[in-house]
């Protein structure tokens, strides 16, 4: 039988094309275990807004003197997700289909007083997984046995998995070891982002690197039409 993996850091309410390499895969693995990177999608996202592009960040403890995780990550202020949402009401309250949501995603942020931005991150992801209809199993590096070597422990993780076929962002075409996968037997695919349709989007002009909220708030249940995966 085929089975198709792909493996990535988690990521604060991703947006549309982190949702298709979900449901391309049979196995998306949660890459936690590896450093936590300052100014990237861990801990943040874009949404739009009447002036422009708004960043929503996290705010995180960290360290600049030892090897921090992404899974050992915890907040630093407790009052982030007030402050998300009051931010994404004043942006999307107009948005057609914001109070299909409304309820749903008031509970995503008023509803858990979760430290762990890795726990964080994997509520949302399940959640919006769950609107989309996407049913792609999700689980955890931490759950696998993990050894040394950058494209090394993609294979070994692959490998434990049972996967046939890796489906790898295509940042890794810069440093992946392709020929660790040939000799693993195992089909090394790269995710191709391009090609998005537009769709009503408040605020012009339009922008596709922006949270998936922007388009569920925006087209509600008709969001898969404007994904790559649901269209196959």
């Amino acid at each position: 039988m085929s089975k198709k993996v792909a493996i990535l850091q988690s990521g604060y309410i991703p947006w549309k094309g982190v949702f298709d390499m979900i449901n391309m895969v049979d196995e998306f693995i949660l890459y936690d275990d590896m450093q936590y990177t300052k100014r990237d999608w861990r801990n943040r996202n874009r949404i739009k807004t009447p002036d422009g592009l708004k960043w929503l960040t996290i705010p995180v403890q960290v360290s600049g003197k030892f090897y921090q995780k992404i899974k050992d990550t915890v907040i630093s202020d407790p009052g982030w997700n007030r402050s998300h949402w009051s931010s994404i009401v004043q942006s999307y309250k107009q948005a057609e289909h914001f109070k299909d949501y409304k309820e749903l995603f008031e509970e995503l942020y008023l509803g858990s007083d979760e430290k762990f931005l890795s726990k964080i991150n994997y509520r949302f992801i399940m959640a919006i997984c769950k609107i989309l209809g996407i049913k792609t199993k999700i689980s955890w590096s931490m759950d696998y046995e993990l050894i040394e070597g950058k494209t090394e422990r993609l294979v070994h993780l692959c490998k434990q998995a049972g996967a046939t076929e890796y489906l790898s962002g295509p940042a890794a075409k810069d440093y992946i070891e392709e020929e660790l996968f040939q000799k693993a037997g195992i089909k090394l695919t790269f995710m191709d982002y391009s090609g998005y349709p537009e769709y009503s989007q408040l605020y012009p002009p339009f922008e596709h690197k922006v949270s998936i909220i922007d388009l569920i708030f925006n087209v509600g249940s008709n969001a898969p039409k404007y994904m790559k995966s649901f269209l196959r």
